[in-house]
């Protein structure tokens, strides 16, 4: 049957799974690169969007989490996770296509309505099929290596996310802002997300899925969604993923605004900066992942979240310096930390979810944890985008003035306007975020202070193996294991060929003797 589930699964159709989804990763984090963040952002600027659109496109992406009810239901009722999930990864970005065409419109109040239908459908349908992939997931992988998968998985992400973002920022930049090949750069990234998204749902129709097992009873909604609830410690879990989201993204949607329209920096720029922080993502995704496997996500938390959260505080030193030169390179630096903390933060917390749920339930506990966490992010733009106007009016000044005999000192003055409110109220709010954290319980969990200690000895393996006499070992160790292996995969093949012989030739002996034995 088309898409269906495998009843049983070997340990090579499951590897062989892992390795499809691998290679999904990339195709999905294409379509993503180019059509979400700044891109979007840019897209809607190009259109005529004011604030309180941005933040409605924003908030778009996690209300339409709301679906996760009727995901729910589809999943338990119809048992076929990996149908839902590639028809509706297919359906879903049939969408690109219409954005492809708005971009070439002019603009305008009904271009703008039509982006943000746009992305409703895209994402609302995206999220029928994202329930099931996270259950389907959840009963593939297995439980210890689950850290080490979802890195690689992430790793083929963002290195294909770099590069598309690269030639983002390439396209955008042949076709600065007002000229008329504009539209038309738009209108080819999101029918080449378009093509990128065909081939994510190929790779997910070549991943088997795990047989779901007979439902017991017919499922209900809120007896489903109660389970999650009941449990206290997941619950203190939403807590802290639903304040966690709600600090992030007061201010994180506004980025690209904040660069282009108070710092005036250009949007190819800001693709820029997200490349770098997306390096940095990639270069720390390995060793987060390390040391989730080794301790526990939320050791790994303790010590990137906060470090996250610092990175949108001094956001608003940004707007501090005079120097354009010095600002730049201050946004570089800043976005390399932030890719660094956001790796650890991104990868612990999607597997700190699926850990605490139990196998067989993981439907209803990610999908609880989702439509919590995803209504108190949706909220977050739609303010920080009504109350944009009116903190754009207001200034706080703090002087700091040194008076002596003779002379006056006068240092900086820190000056906080516009969007820097959002990046203070922000980190206020992701300390309370954090806060939320220490009350949840996972096994394998370690002081922060020993973890700082584990995360800073990593740092230091990592910076040796970047050195020119380790660098060059482990060059010429790679290919060594590479050979290594593939001798011990031809050596198991030649053994398994030899039993299937084996045991060929023992049946056709059987068959011959009952054959002889029936003649008699």
């Amino acid at each position: 049957m088309f898409l269906a589930p495998t009843p049983t699964l070997s340990d090579e159709d499951r590897e062989r799974g892992l390795r499809h989804l691998v290679r999904e990763a990339g195709y999905s984090n294409a379509v993503t690169a180019v059509t979400s963040g700044v891109i979007l952002t840019a897209f809607a600027l190009q259109l005529g969007a004011s604030n309180t659109t941005i933040g409605l496109l924003a908030a778009v992406t996690f209300w339409v989490q709301l679906l996760q009810l009727p995901g729910v239901l589809m999943v338990e009722g119809l048992r076929t996770r990996k149908r839902i999930s590639v028809l509706a990864s297919l359906i879903s970005r049939c969408a690109l296509v219409g954005m492809a065409l708005l971009a070439l419109s002019g603009g305008g109040k009904l271009a703008l309505s039509g982006l943000v239908a746009a992305q409703v459908f895209y994402c609302g349908i995206a999220t029928f099929g994202g329930c099931a992939w996270n259950a389907w997931v959840r009963d593939l992988a297995p439980e210890q290596h689950m850290g080490q998968i979802f890195a690689r998985r992430t790793v083929n992400a963002t290195i294909v996310g770099l590069i598309a973002s690269l030639a983002a920022a390439f396209a955008l930049d042949r076709a600065p802002e007002g000229s008329f090949l504009r539209p038309f750069m738009f209108a080819g990234l999101y029918m080449a997300a378009f093509l990128a998204g065909l081939l994510s749902c190929r790779e997910l129709a070549l991943t088997p899925e795990p047989q779901m097992p007979a439902a017991a009873e017919r499922v209900k909604l809120l007896p489903l969604l109660r389970a999650p609830l009941k449990d206290v410690n997941f619950r203190r879990l939403i807590a802290f993923l639903a304040s966690w989201q709600f600090a992030v993204n007061l201010a994180t949607p506004f980025f690209t605004v904040f660069f282009v329209k108070q710092l005036g920096l250009s949007v190819t720029f800001v693709v820029i900066l997200g490349v770098v922080s997306q390096a940095t993502n990639l270069v720390a995704l390995r060793s987060w992942g390390l040391l989730s496997d080794r301790f526990a996500n939320k050791s790994v938390l303790a010590v990137a979240a906060p470090v996250f959260i610092a990175c949108i505080a001094v956001m608003i030193g940004a707007s501090q310096i005079q120097d354009r030169g010095w600002v730049m390179a201050y946004l570089v630096g800043l976005h390399a930390l932030m890719g660094l903390a956001t790796a650890g933060v991104t990868l612990s917390s999607g597997n700190i979810a699926l850990k605490l749920s139990p196998r067989g339930s993981a439907t209803a506990y990610i999908a609880a944890n989702a439509l919590i966490s995803s209504a108190a992010a949706g909220l977050a733009p739609v303010l920080g985008g009504m109350f944009a106007d009116f903190f754009a009016a207001r200034r706080l000044e703090i002087l700091v003035r040194w008076t002596s005999p003779g002379d006056v000192l006068t240092l900086m003055p820190l000056r906080v306007s516009s969007w820097d409110f959002y990046f203070l109220i922000a980190a206020i709010l992701g300390l309370y975020a954090l806060h939320r954290l220490a009350m949840v319980k996972e096994e394998g969990e370690i002081d922060s202070r020993i973890m700082v200690g584990e995360v800073l000895a990593q740092a230091r393996r990592d910076v040796r193996n970047i050195s020119p006499i380790a660098g060059l070992k482990m060059l010429t160790d790679v290919p060594a294991a590479l050979v290594r292996e593939g001798r011990v995969r031809k050596r198991l093949q030649r053994m398994r060929d030899h039993r299937d012989a084996r045991v060929a030739t023992t049946s056709k002996r059987r068959r011959s003797t009952r054959r002889i034995s029936g003649t008699t």
